[in-house]
């Protein structure tokens, strides 16, 4: 079966944001059902796609129109008390259209678990949503997948933070489930093989990646793959789920209402048993390592493309106050300045920081940072530079990143760090002259790296505004 047409539903959610562009890498038409268009649109494969505004509760004669698949990615996890009705009449509504329009295939990103047990009621929804969209007589893939690794999904989000954040955790008795836990990378390719496949396959098929671990060992592993000392671990069996949502929402981005739901389903064995994805859609699933790896690399490199609050729930309905968690808890202090000196001047006065001329401010507070970092094996001050800036090189205990006369300098921090850190200055023209941003920027690694930040804030309160103060004024007097 070759579709001419696909429907994507959750389009601006974690896993559908990253499932459309695959989809066009293969030369598909896509089209998107969204309840609010404008959230797309930042999206870089906004003008490729038609976007049908609407919802899955709606008359969805004009979305199924001349639809060959549809893929129905939408979840009201926890959303009001009546989440999971309303669930499942979103999927009998859904699934009625696909009929009437003449759908060859629906294809479902469910949930783990086995049906003979009593599964959380995450996990019940999840499967009777796949039922419900199977009874119209559409043939459906159901793709039951468990704990997803990707940046910025809810999984691995709950545990990069708990395991970063904690040296030593108090750990209810869920710790010791086994899970399957497979990478969002599989995951996509998984949902596009399942769209275009040619073979008559349909019916439930489990996902899961390369490796069987209880929860503890996940921690384990990240914190390996994520270089930090050694997680303890304290099995407290008195701890409920519902006592751990909590603690999981103060100390990760998941909200107490989506970590309730997914705690109360921790407890759950979610390995593969039956037909496998992977092997029936030919696809090779990756390691945990090499997924937490992956998932570690693109949250440090660039953030994650999509993540788990895109989706249109209440949970996440942001405001001016919410913390940019996503790819990574960063610390920031940006300050800013004005100069009479010209853009021009001002860029020419900042190339000559470091080295015998130091650092505008606080000289002493560095050259002990400076013996400090060379006691405990880092390069100290005592690289000094060359005369000239240019990327790649040296600057006592920084590394050129970024060189863009007369606009921009980025240093990245190679003393030893709990964490990354980069000094940035971007220099625009004004009427008057210029205007000149310091920005210090810290991705710290564990506790002890937020720890760190916290411990030198009072010094950057001295520091920073001396080095920007004294960096505004030789360039105008050098004018």
């Amino acid at each position: 079966m070759k579709p001419n047409k696909i429907l994507v539903t959750g389009a601006s959610g974690y896993v559908g944001g990253r499932v459309v562009p695959a989809l066009l890498e293969r030369g598909l038409q896509v089209r998107c059902l969204a309840r609010t268009p404008a959230k797309l649109r930042a999206a870089r494969w906004f003008d490729e796609v038609q976007i049908i505004k609407g919802s899955v509760d709606d008359d969805l004669t004009e979305a199924m129109e001349g639809i060959g698949v549809a893929v129905y990615l939408v979840h009201a996890i926890g959303e009001g008390k009546d989440w999971v009705e309303r669930e499942l009449h979103q999927a009998q509504n859904f699934a009625a259209a696909a009929a009437r329009a003449g759908v060859q295939r629906i294809v479902y990103l469910g949930g783990l678990g086995d049906e003979l047990e009593a599964l959380s009621k995450h996990l019940t929804s999840r499967q009777d949503v796949g039922t419900a969209l199977a009874a119209s007589g559409v043939p459906v893939i159901e793709l039951r997948a468990g704990v997803i690794i990707g940046s910025g999904s809810a999984s691995f989000e709950m545990l990069r933070y708990l395991v970063d954040l904690l040296p030593v955790m108090v750990t209810p008795k869920w710790v010791s489930t086994k899970c399957q836990p497979v990478s969002i990378a599989d995951i996509v390719t998984l949902l596009v093989e399942a769209v275009t496949t040619e073979q008559p396959i349909s019916g439930v098929l489990e996902v899961g990646g390369a490796d069987v671990v209880t929860y503890a060992q996940m921690m384990e592993t990240y914190s390996r793959c994520a270089g930090l000392p050694k997680r303890f671990l304290i099995p407290v069996p008195l701890l409920s789920p519902r006592l751990s949502s909590h603690w999981i929402g103060l100390v990760t981005p998941v909200p107490v209402p989506l970590a309730k739901e997914l705690v109360q389903s921790l407890v759950n064995e979610v390995i593969v048993k039956e037909r496998s994805a992977c092997k029936e859609l030919g696809v090779m699933p990756l390691s945990l390592e090499e997924s937490i790896t992956r998932a570690l690399e693109v949250t440090r490199d660039s953030g994650a493309p999509t993540k788990f609050s895109d989706a249109d729930l209440i949970h996440f309905q942001t405001n001016e106050l919410d913390p940019g968690w996503a790819g990574g808890t960063v610390f920031t202090d940006r300050r800013v300045a004005t100069s009479r000196a010209s853009s021009a001047q001002l860029f020419s006065e900042l190339s000559t920081i470091g080295g015998a001329k130091g650092w505008y401010g606080g000289q002493f507070l560095w050259r002990v940072r400076g013996v400090i970092d060379q006691l405990i094996g880092g390069p100290g001050l005592r690289r000094g530079r060359r005369p000239a800036l240019r990327v790649g090189d040296a600057l006592d205990f920084w590394r050129i990143e970024r060189v863009e006369p007369p606009k921009c300098l980025r240093l990245r921090a190679e003393m030893r760090l709990p964490g990354a850190a980069w000094l940035t200055w971007t220099v625009e023209t004004t009427k008057e002259g210029s205007k000149i941003t310091q920005t210090a920027t810290f991705r710290p690694r564990g506790f002890l790296g937020r720890l760190y930040w916290f411990a030198v804030l009072p010094f950057h309160h001295f520091i920073f505004p001396t080095m920007l103060r004294r960096l505004v004024a030789n360039s105008e007097v050098a004018n």
